[in-house]
């Protein structure tokens, strides 16, 4: 049921729009490439690694590769999904931030993952895109933990970093999450390769359960 309602999604998305998603082989995930010096291209295994995980997990026909796009590219609009990690600083141009915007409020999905160093940069730049809206904090009951796999606490904890718990931030527009961030907890890292980052098989196994439950959610609403 939940393969056939995310095709389902797939297909409303890609209606009237560029096919370039399925020109990739299946449905993908697009890294956001950005300037102000942090590394965007951070881990390249980590999406290929979803991607599958998703296949095996979901069903839906994936791509084997991340797509990767500018603000600025006109294939932006063909991916319902974006994502955006890294260390450090983050910039936006005005254009970057208009053309951000406009994807957002006319159905994408932005998820952002601080891999350590990110958080200040990130938050300024996203406040530039919605001004009047904050990053609140997701309630354990929202459905992006219990979408497809349960996690009745909210994010796994994959990464320490500084310590303290986990958290997963979101923007709404419209009653419609758009933006989900997380921090302290870098989802994102445990979808590498095993002997990138050594995490134990049950850490890796969490994150990319997290990973399937943000793409079921951003693909189902």
């Amino acid at each position: 049921m939940v393969r056939m309602f995310l095709i389902l999604g797939l297909i409303l998305w890609c209606e009237g729009i560029s096919t370039q998603l399925w020109a990739q082989g299946g449905f993908t995930i697009a890294r956001v490439k950005y300037s102000g010096g942090g590394d965007w291209y951070n881990d390249p295994c980590i999406i290929p690694n979803l991607l599958k995980f998703i296949h095996q997990e979901v069903g839906i026909p994936v791509a084997k590769n991340e797509a990767r796009v500018s603000l600025t590219d006109e294939a932006l609009f063909s991916y319902p999904i974006i994502f955006l990690t890294g260390h450090g600083r983050i910039k936006f141009s005005d254009l970057e931030v208009k053309r951000l915007r406009h994807y957002l409020t006319h159905g994408g999905f932005l998820y952002a993952d601080d891999d350590y160093g990110m958080d200040k940069y990130f938050r300024r730049e996203i406040k530039k895109v919605f001004p009047q809206k904050k990053l609140v904090e997701l309630p354990f009951s929202h459905g992006i933990y219990h979408s497809h796999f349960d996690f009745p606490n909210g994010l796994p904890k994959i990464h320490e970093h500084d310590g303290g718990p986990p958290h997963g931030y979101g923007i709404f527009y419209e009653n419609r999450l758009v933006v989900y961030y997380t921090f302290s907890t870098n989802i994102s890292d445990g979808w590498a390769d095993p002997d990138v980052h050594h995490d134990p098989p049950h850490i890796r196994q969490a994150a990319l359960q997290m990973g399937v439950n943000i793409v079921v959610w951003a693909l189902m609403n």
